[in-house]
């Protein structure tokens, strides 16, 4: 009997601020949510719904934070930012590609991380931001 883990496709989801509906793109071309920087050259994406939540909390700007639960429409790759630089393999299963993400819904009644854990990333990114550290590649 086959394993019913592997029959399914895994999810992907998508950390932002923007206000995206079901149908729409992510493309390359815009700034990271995480930097003012030059655009992107890369969409990033993750199977772990908490690793999309730290990229929803992280997000630059106004808006609402959001997680969407994306589809690839192309080629992914293991996200460099967060791998073997980081941690030894791909333990926070975060992808990267050159080709859009499409929505394909959002996640709703996520909870995210307590406000003193928040603030010790974004304290660590700050550092980070100072000593010239890359954020995104």
């Amino acid at each position: 009997m086959p394993n019913a883990a592997s029959t399914f496709a895994p999810s992907f989801f998508h950390g932002t601020r923007a206000d995206l509906r079901p149908g729409e793109l992510i493309v390359v071309g815009y700034r990271s949510n995480f930097t003012d920087g030059t655009p992107l050259s890369w969409v990033y994406f993750s199977a772990t719904l908490d690793a999309a939540i730290w990229g929803a909390e992280l997000a630059l700007g106004g808006g609402r934070e959001r997680i969407y639960v994306v589809e690839p429409t192309g080629p992914m790759v293991d996200d460099p930012n967060l791998t073997d630089q980081k941690f030894p393999g791909n333990p926070t299963r975060s992808f990267r590609s050159r080709d859009p993400l499409r929505v394909l819904a959002e996640v709703v009644g996520w909870q995210g991380h307590p406000p003193e854990r928040l603030q010790q990333m974004k304290d660590s990114l700050a550092r980070r931001k100072a000593e010239g550290g890359h954020i995104i590649d």
